[in-house]
């Protein structure tokens, strides 16, 4: 058929044919992929079904795994051993700015100063409010270069008790001080995200009992605003003031470059009425002022007791997908009730890929997060006190980006800070968090999807404070390490 073409025309047919290809034969691949629960093989026996921290606290370049039944040692991705024992459930971030990630454990309200990957001691706090919590997120809040803790205060329902939030600033790493409470909802998730980007961390809590989210922005100084009605952040619907909300999740899904938010909700059907559903709430950019548009569910079908939502690509196509769990088991009102796979279809199209990928059936959990343990270019998943490993998504490239602050005006766990990668008409954004969901974290390597994309690839870097920092011509297929020089 190209024969009779002049050679230019056969050349640019040709490249065209051979684009479109690989277009359709990585799209089969991604079709196809699969997870194994490979738990016991890699030695994770008496992993609880709590909520999960995937964070390198040994600094060998392996993302280890913290969860309430211990700390386990990643081996290169060939097998875990323990460590230490379970400290709670935690959150990760290095605290005194020394090169070594510490953990704070919501359940217990304890820090841990991690002594050089070999063991935690416990850091003295000062005297709290009595509080029980759900969910805590690390940021600097106050733009000093040191991350402080927002802690999320739940509820003792039999004695019709609320406990506080609160927000512990760190000390330049020597400790922490107590400087806000508030005791005016029942908190379950806590996360944060520059969504305004105006160069500090602001935080979404996540409210129980149909009571309203709420969205707090900070000013810089680490003063919170609640904005949650101005910037329509409430996740509900008219006939309730608030949702019955577990946990959110923050991630671009639409690949504009913005942050956007998936806020979930457990919602029973009984005499109250139509509870509000889990909804997605896309972010509007500066032209609108960063104001969230409702686009409700997006494909995520009604189950009654959604819990913790974790977002990130699993099938390498560029679009972030989410991973959302379930408390109840089995059927609840005539209708299934478990953890569900989303696969993002673009457009703020979703689709249940569960079956697909081998995850149908799973028990109740409130434990979902997201990291490539074995370094292999593709995410993997702990859930229901199992880790679930990615049998590849062929066909479909990737980058793992590992930043670090200076410690002096960058926090050394960049927490806060957001890279963006363009692909054509798509500008795929990523954000270095510690807190999603309802008490789990992510790896903090930030994981992208390139589809087809074989590169090189350039960074745009925006770091807390607003620094801006390029890195050009990066090749894919790799996981890169980049620390704070802003420039290019």
């Amino acid at each position: 058929m190209l024969v009779n073409k002049p050679f230019f025309l056969r050349n640019i047919t040709l490249a065209v044919l051979l684009a479109l290809s690989a277009w359709l034969s990585a799209g089969a691949a991604a079709d196809g992929v699969v997870f194994q629960d490979q738990t016991a093989e890699l030695g994770l026996q008496g992993m609880a079904n709590a909520a999960a921290c995937w964070v390198d606290v040994d600094n060998d370049g392996c993302p280890d795994l913290c969860e309430a039944g211990g700390i386990w040692k990643n081996n290169w991705g060939l097998g875990f051993t323990k460590l230490a024992p379970g400290l709670g459930c935690v959150v990760a971030a290095d605290f005194d700015n020394d090169g070594w990630v510490d953990l704070f454990s919501w359940y217990s309200l304890k820090v841990y100063r991690n002594e050089g990957g070999k063991a935690f001691t416990e850091v003295a706090l000062p005297e709290l409010p009595k509080c029980a919590s759900r969910g805590a997120c690390w940021g600097d809040f106050d733009s000093d270069g040191w991350v402080d803790l927002y802690v999320g205060g739940y509820e003792d329902w039999n004695a019709g008790i609320t406990y506080p939030d609160m927000v512990l600033r760190n000390e330049q790493g020597q400790g922490f001080k107590l400087v806000w409470s508030e005791e005016r909802y029942r908190a379950r998730g806590v996360t944060g995200c520059d969504f305004d980007q105006d160069g500090d961390l602001d935080v979404y809590v996540s409210n129980y009992r149909l009571q309203p989210n709420v969205l707090w922005r900070n000013d810089g100084t680490g003063k919170l605003e609640d904005v949650t009605t101005a910037y329509n952040a409430l996740a509900t619907s008219p006939e309730f003031g608030g949702g019955h909300s577990i946990g959110a999740a923050w991630g671009d899904f639409d690949d504009d470059g913005l942050m956007d938010l998936f806020a979930g909700n457990f919602a029973h059907v009984d005499g109250r009425g139509d509870q509000p559903k889990s909804r997605f709430l896309r972010n509007l950019g500066p032209e609108q002022g960063y104001v969230l548009e409702d686009r409700g569910t997006c494909g995520v079908f009604y189950q009654e007791s959604y819990a913790t939502p974790a977002a990130g690509d699993y099938d390498n196509d560029g679009d972030l997908d989410l991973f959302f769990t379930t408390v109840y088991a089995g059927a609840s009102f005539g209708k299934p009730n478990n953890p569900v796979l989303f696969r993002n279809d673009g457009g703020f199209v979703f689709a249940d890929g569960t079956a697909a990928a081998k995850l149908e059936g799973l028990e109740p959990t409130y434990q979902a997060a997201w990291a490539d343990f074995d370094r292999d270019g593709d995410l993997d998943l702990a859930t229901a006190g199992k880790l679930f490993v990615n049998q590849g998504t062929a066909g479909r490239h990737w980058l793992g980006v590992r930043l670090f602050g200076d410690g002096k005006t960058v926090n050394r766990s960049a927490i806060g800070a957001q890279v963006r990668v363009k692909l054509g008409d798509r500008t795929l954004t990523r954000q270095v968090e510690a807190g999603t969901g309802e008490g789990n974290q992510n790896d903090l390597t930030l994981h992208f999807g390139l589809g087809v994309e074989t590169g090189p690839v350039a960074l745009e870097i925006v770091w807390p404070g607003g620094k801006v920092q390029t890195v050009e011509r990066v090749g894919v297929d790799r996981k890169v390490v980049v620390r704070f020089k802003p420039g290019s």
